[in-house]
């Protein structure tokens, strides 16, 4: 009986399917986009035909390969199996593009989100030297903050802000980063430069929008500044230090980014000086994927580099 519900040992026990080699490589873009509308998009053609290619692989191999999930379609235990199989398939093709050269097992697609900070600073120079030594490989990086999931379809890496939630994922604290409160000189000559916390309150704030934070670690003002007004808010952390830099307010903002801008001015340093982790979430299936375990490794390499700038520079 124990058989019966191992998935490889129901993909041997079925010696006359005859599943398609193309069927397989549908089945790793929908694996990778987590929709069949993204697969479609990735492969040229319609939504129908990657339905009715996963259908027909799902008859061959005698089960259900993917099951609906909230963030979209997740693989099965049969249909990790598949994938793995279609993952070589398409490592294998690959070697023909260059069949006298030894190939490269760090190659294909690897697909990762990260917040916009980490992702500028720390992953993009981090692929781009990996991708030096191995061309074949491509990344594609979903700027987010947000917390990570039991499951989230169509990615290998998250880079979440905060300790993770998860427990059936391969996760590695990358380090931590400060954030502090900055401003222009030409904000405080206009406005006064604050000298304690009570006075920074009166002045208006840029942040996160309060309503639609994802993730808790970053409620910081509520706890830190809670009279503090909104000016300008955003999702993105960019807009953060260029509204600051161009006077809408006091900017709660990673020192990283910040201490880049010589017109932005530190404040209160020593009451204002938050700390957060950046976690990286791996699924253990991806992690065996050569391309995917090298990224991982390149992400965890640089953010030890950069682990005096994500402290912040002494003031």
């Amino acid at each position: 009986m124990a058989a019966a519900h191992d998935p490889a040992a129901r993909l041997a026990a079925r010696p006359a399917a005859r599943p398609r080699s193309d069927d397989l490589l549908v089945l790793l873009a929908v694996a990778r986009a987590g929709r069949f509308s993204g697969a479609a998009e990735q492969l040229g053609v319609d939504h129908t035909t990657v339905s009715r290619r996963i259908a027909a692989l799902e008859d061959a191999l005698g089960g259900r390969l993917l099951t609906q999930a909230a963030s979209g379609w997740e693989l099965t235990p049969l249909g990790h199996q598949a994938a793995d199989t279609a993952a070589r398939i398409e490592a294998a093709v690959g070697e023909l593009t260059s069949p006298s050269a030894e190939p490269d097992p760090i190659q294909g697609v690897v697909r990762m989100s990260a917040t916009d900070g980490f992702s500028a600073y720390i992953a993009a120079p981090a692929i781009a030297e990996l991708r030096q030594r191995h061309p074949g490989l491509s990344v594609e990086i979903v700027t987010v903050t947000r917390r990570a999931l039991q499951y989230r379809s169509g990615l290998d890496i998250e880079v979440v802000v905060g300790n993770p939630q998860t427990k059936r994922a391969h996760i590695v604290e990358l380090g931590s980063y400060a954030l502090g409160m900055y401003a222009t000189r030409d904000y405080l000559a206009r406005n006064g430069t604050p000298r304690t916390a009570d006075e920074l309150m009166t002045h208006p704030l840029v942040y996160f929008i309060d309503s639609i934070l994802q993730v808790d670690d970053l409620d910081l003002p509520r706890r830190l500044v809670p009279r503090m007004r909104d000016s300008l808010t955003s999702t993105n952390v960019f807009v953060h230090v260029e509204a600051t830099r161009a006077g809408a307010g006091i900017g709660l903002l990673p020192c990283f980014m910040a201490d880049r801008h010589d017109d932005l001015v530190r404040l209160l340093p020593g009451e204002f000086n938050e700390h957060l982790p950046y976690w990286m979430v791996v699924r253990p299936d991806s992690l065996r994927i050569a391309a995917v375990s090298a990224v991982a490794d390149a992400l965890r390499a640089r953010a030890a580099a950069f682990a005096p700038a994500l402290a912040g520079r002494p003031r």
